[in-house]
């Protein structure tokens, strides 16, 4: 990472923490990252040893992370980021769609781009790129400042979802299509679809994947 032009790849979670564990610890200014979720690491055990070169330091940088409600679907999740909040982080949730895999920008200097998992690890870009970084950076703090604070987004009152509806979230959920999950609620397909349409609106969802992980998250499946 000599020069400030530099990209390179990386196989595999245990190799990124090897050649570019020490970029974490040494983040001085500011520590960003988005992703889907927080279980986006195949291998929690070198998440959490990477996350501890910051965790533990006397005086560290900003940190700031930005979740989808994907996040918060399970209450193991919900309470990593509650606990990563009381020890100083900043956690927001957004409703528009992030990228599949973690995005980390460290000091602006520094950025690490997940890629998609091949038998059974990822590979990953680091690069020091200025260009590549403000232009990733820029799209990260447009998402930020449309995204709500953890706690206060916990707070959210649900919206009013009738029983037909709950059952139509549930679907969406569980990745029915809309054959079977029309066919299962004895709704027509047509009716289906427009009541889907009327959920997403009302959730400001994006997709209807992202309709079901929202109304998991705020308990409208249950």
């Amino acid at each position: 990472m000599s020069t400030p032009q530099q990209v390179i790849t990386i196989h595999g979670e245990q190799e990124l923490a090897a050649r570019a564990g020490h970029l974490f610890e040494g983040a001085e200014s500011e520590f960003v990252c988005a992703a889907t979720d927080v279980n986006t690491w195949s291998r929690p055990a070198t998440r959490a040893a990477m996350a501890g070169r910051i965790r533990h330091r006397a005086v560290g940088p900003v940190i700031r992370k930005l979740y989808t409600p994907a996040a918060l679907t399970d209450e193991e999740q919900r309470n990593h980021l509650l606990e990563l909040g009381s020890l100083g982080a900043q956690v927001r949730i957004c409703g528009t769609g992030l990228l599949r895999h973690e995005t980390i920008v460290i000091d602006r200097r520094v950025m690490i781009l997940a890629g998609t998992e091949v038998a059974g690890d990822r590979e990953f870009t680091v690069t020091t790129s200025p260009a590549l970084i403000d232009g990733v950076y820029a799209l990260f703090e447009a998402t930020w400042e449309a995204a709500a604070e953890l706690t206060a987004y916990l707070r959210r009152e649900p919206p009013q979802v009738d029983v037909e509806g709950r059952r139509i979230l549930r679907a969406l959920g569980e990745g029915l299509t809309d054959e079977v999950a029309a066919r299962r609620l004895g709704l027509s397909l047509r009716t289906y679809r427009r009541r889907v349409a009327e959920l997403m609106r009302l959730l400001e969802a994006e997709s209807r994947f992202q309709a079901g992980v929202q109304a998991g998250a705020l308990g409208l499946t249950s």
